[in-house]
């Protein structure tokens, strides 16, 4: 297949370019921390030959008269040391930058990535080939020269196929939605717009036990654990306005896709402390409730195409692109209105068998404006990273001390004791 050189950004991805800024970069940071150090020129070799197989990754944004865009290029990625902050400022406005980077810093190996460019499954197949590379090179006598098969055989047009346009439906979308006003949290942000981020790991098993002693899913009880450490920072006025938790769905789980691009819905959980009891059980079933009810294709189809169908109204599409960034804009206030926090479970990481012995564990965050919790594991170790832009962490702090009494051991670290506890291992 002849490669394009250029293609429009996704549905989901048209949102981004108008709202990112310094104080939420919309990036995301997945990470793979060894068991050993990172051998800085054979990750530059993994890189180079990981974009072969993901060649849409090789573009830059380009603003247009009536959106943006992705165009082809020749730049190479270059991998450095890491020196910025986690979630750093990617696309700049210049257009001649790649929209992702690879660092690393003494075991972990870093990818930054434009959420224009991905959602979190498909930045997670790009960061499972590098590694997957990088660890065939380094320890090639070990594996006899093979490089191991990572369970992503999708061709170039289903990796850089747009699903949203595939599956986009005019006849399915509901009218007259509005978004109810949530518990929006407050408080003294952190200087300079800075993100902090705090990383547990935990046990899936001891999760996953926990979660089926309430009948339930590890993502329902993980969900109705941070409504329990909301609860415990709110206020009684508060609790008039119900506390909503925007939940990401990969959708490539109801419709068949294999795309590395975007491809994900948003459910919104809300509870309402002013007129239910408040206890966790009760939590776990109205959430249990109300994934079970939005989580069917039916149910994401309509979600899906609602917003789908504003991409394809003819006022829209002829609006000029100024316009439609203060459209965005003024779309994505009223919508955080409605929202109280996120969660994001990326799932579980799988690597080939014979590559275990060099992995140690995967990790997942993203920047924000406000608080969001992401997770994904690896084996037995399910990380949860926390980041935020308030100088309190009382919320993260709840929802790990909640944790514990439920016999949850975890092993938490900010980002500065992470950096801390490695440096003192030299």
């Amino acid at each position: 297949m002849e490669y394009k050189e250029w293609s429009r950004l996704d549905n989901a991805a048209k949102i981004f370019p108008s709202t990112s800024d310094r104080r939420d970069t919309r990036v995301f940071r997945f990470a793979c921390e060894l068991n050993e150090e990172v051998d800085g020129e054979a990750l530059q070799r993994a890189v180079s030959s990981a974009l072969e197989d993901f060649p849409s990754y090789r573009q830059v944004m380009k603003k247009g008269l009536f959106w943006y865009y992705l165009e082809a290029c020749e730049l190479e990625p270059v991998v450095t040391e890491e020196s910025q902050v986690p979630c750093p400022v990617i696309y700049n406005g210049t257009g001649k930058n790649l929209l992702f980077n690879v660092t690393y810093y003494r075991r972990r190996i870093n990818l930054d990535i434009y959420h224009v460019l991905a959602d979190g499954t498909g930045a997670m197949q790009f960061l499972r080939t590098v590694v997957c590379r990088y660890l065939s090179d380094v320890h090639s006598e070990e594996l006899g020269g093979e490089t191991p098969d990572i369970d992503y055989a999708a061709s170039l047009s289903q990796k850089e196929g747009d699903s949203f346009r595939k599956y986009y439906d005019k006849k399915v979308h509901r009218t007259g939605a509005t978004i109810k006003r949530a518990y929006n949290l407050r408080g003294r942000r952190s200087e300079g717009g800075a993100m902090s981020v705090i990383e547990g790991v935990v046990s899936a098993k001891e999760v996953l036990s926990a979660a089926h002693r309430y009948n339930t899913t590890l993502t329902v009880y993980l969900t109705a654990a941070m409504f329990l450490a909301i609860r415990d920072t709110m206020s009684l006025s508060d609790r008039k306005k119900p506390a909503v938790i925007m939940i990401p769905v990969n959708l490539r789980s109801f419709f068949a896709s294999e795309t590395a691009r975007n491809f994900f819905g948003m459910i919104n959980a809300p509870y309402n402390f002013a007129e239910r009891d408040g206890s966790f059980e009760d939590i776990v079933a109205e959430v249990d409730k109300y994934f079970k009810n939005e989580l069917t294709k039916e149910r994401l189809s309509v979600r899906m195409n609602t917003l789908a169908a504003l991409e394809h109204n003819p006022f829209i599409r002829i609006a000029p692109l100024w316009f439609k960034n203060i459209v965005l804009k003024i779309a994505k206030g009223i919508a955080d209105m409605g929202e109280t926090c996120v969660i994001s479970n990326i799932g579980k990481v799988k690597m080939p068998p014979e590559l275990s012995q060099y992995i140690n564990m995967f990790d997942v965050f993203t920047s924000t404006s406000r608080l969001q919790l992401c997770m994904c594991s690896y084996g037995d170790k399910l990380t949860l990273s926390f980041t935020s832009c308030f100088v309190s962490t009382e919320i993260q702090m709840n929802f790990f001390r909640f944790l514990s009494r439920e016999g949850i051991s975890a092993e938490i670290r900010s980002t500065g004791e992470r950096r801390k506890s490695e440096e003192g291992e030299r």
